[in-house]
């Protein structure tokens, strides 16, 4: 495949795996009893939990009228994992079971797939053309033997079958540069389930956190979150469906596209400090391998025996040397004077200008750069209030709302913050009978 198909799978597994398995990687909490949230496409029919059974892609193209399109679909395909012991000639399911200091647990895994199909271009523009997608089942059984050859149990695993259909076409658009409207819709075309069973059933004939990658070979895509003017109107009339298309891959180029099942930006990046897959990739990875270092041997253990991943997860945090670990806490990407921009716009309202607006309490002109005594009203209903109450505080605006009320905007004296506060425009907010006019060098009470 090409370098920017690859470039862009970096990505593209990230998404595969996000939510798979959760912190704390155990099969016991809470958080991983309700498995897979993100791109899962159910069998038709099922309706139990209202996911769809299809996803719509439709993305822009320029000069790619004479394109090769590249297609990767890529999806996980849910293993169910069976224990079971033997007993009195045969075997019982059961949750879990102890072999020689070795867990075993039923928990479903997953498996990745990826289909990638290559088509002409200009043999989709006004055509849909039909991919079938088929993925076989298979079962697997692996015994529980202990160390004096008895065999205690078994371990069974199965896939059941899945088939997807692809439905790819292509419109021309009216405008510059020969721009195309292409959309590929992703269908699971499982036969039919019974429509009250759980959702773990269901899972196991589902694609679950289904993408696609779609390259070009000729002309590029059009960004859908940042288009150019000519193509505007053309974008905001591409309706995408359970799915979201950015351009990823090296900054600036556009021959790639990931159409996602998370909302991303263009060119989603992983961080070069991460040393492996986690399964919350839109976390920190330091907060999640300090958690992970936290937990107890038992509980430990318990994850090792959740799933495969997850335990590559424990050994990393366990074996991760104190420099890789050091590099996990932060990077300087740019130097250079961070960009200042005017909390307040003039253009949007001439009747206001809060820098040099002003207001009169108890006799006495208050505006920006005055000083005042806060004396919150008995109307206020914050608890923090009370710690304000007899503070000075520095008025920084005097603010006009929709109903023509004046506010005005504060930072308190004593706040060794207040200069933060001030550069990010993060102010307290007080009306003109909450606060008395200080004079002098009156202090805070």
């Amino acid at each position: 495949m090409s370098v920017p198909m690859e470039t862009a799978r970096k990505v593209a597994d990230a998404v595969l795996y996000e939510g798979y398995l959760l912190y704390p990687y155990r099969a016991s909490a809470a958080k991983n009893r309700l498995r897979w949230q993100f791109g899962v496409l159910v069998p038709p029919g099922y309706t139990t939990t209202a996911e769809p059974s299809a996803s719509v892609t439709e993305c822009l193209l320029e000069g790619s009228a004479n394109a090769l399109l590249r297609l990767r679909l890529r999806f996980l395909h849910v293993k169910e994992r069976r224990v079971e012991r033997a007993e009195q000639g045969g075997f019982r399911p059961v949750h879990q079971m102890e072999c020689d200091g070795t867990t075993y647990l039923t928990f479903d895994e997953a498996t990745e797939r990826e289909v990638e199909v290559i088509l002409l271009m200009p043999k989709l523009v006004g055509v849909e053309r039909a991919v079938v997608v088929r993925v076989p089942g298979d079962r697997s059984e692996r015994p529980i033997v202990a160390a004096s050859g008895e065999t205690l149990g078994r371990v069974m695993t199965e896939h059941q079958p899945v088939r997807a259909m692809l439905r790819v076409t292509a419109e021309p658009l009216a405008g510059p540069y020969g721009l195309l409207k292409l959309r590929v819709r992703v269908e699971n075309d499982t036969g039919r389930v019974a429509a009250d069973v759980s959702r773990e059933q269901a899972l196991r004939h589902s694609l679950v956190a289904a993408h696609l990658l779609i390259g070009v070979t000729a002309g590029a895509f059009v960004s859908l979150i940042d288009p150019p003017e000519w193509a505007r109107a053309a974008a905001e009339g591409c309706r995408n469906e359970n799915t979201w298309p950015v351009l990823v891959g090296e900054p600036g180029h556009r021959d790639v596209v990931l159409s996602s099942p998370i909302i991303l930006y263009d060119y989603p990046d992983i961080a070069p400090e991460s040393p492996g897959d986690l399964f919350d990739s839109t976390e920190i990875d330091e907060m999640l391998h300090l958690r992970t270092l936290t937990l107890t041997e038992e509980e430990k253990r318990e994850a090792r025996a959740t799933d495969p991943r997850a335990a590559e997860i424990i050994q990393r945090a366990g074996d991760l040397p104190p420099e890789l670990l050091e590099r996990l806490h932060g990077a300087i990407r740019h130097l250079g004077e961070p960009a200042r921009t005017p909390w307040w716009d003039p253009a949007a309202d001439a009747e206001a200008s809060p820098d040099t607006d002003s207001v009169t309490v108890a006799g006495v002109e208050i505006a920006k750069g005055s000083r005042v005594r806060l004396a919150p009203g008995r109307r206020r209903a914050d608890a923090h209030d009370m710690f304000l109450a007899g503070k000075i505080a520095q008025v920084e605006a005097v603010l006009l709302d929709v109903d023509g009320g004046r506010y005005l905007a504060v930072t308190l004296e004593e706040d060794l913050g207040a200069d933060l506060h001030r550069s990010h425009g993060r102010f307290l907010y007080f009306a003109p009978d909450e606060v008395e006019p200080v004079t002098g060098g009156e202090m805070s009470a």
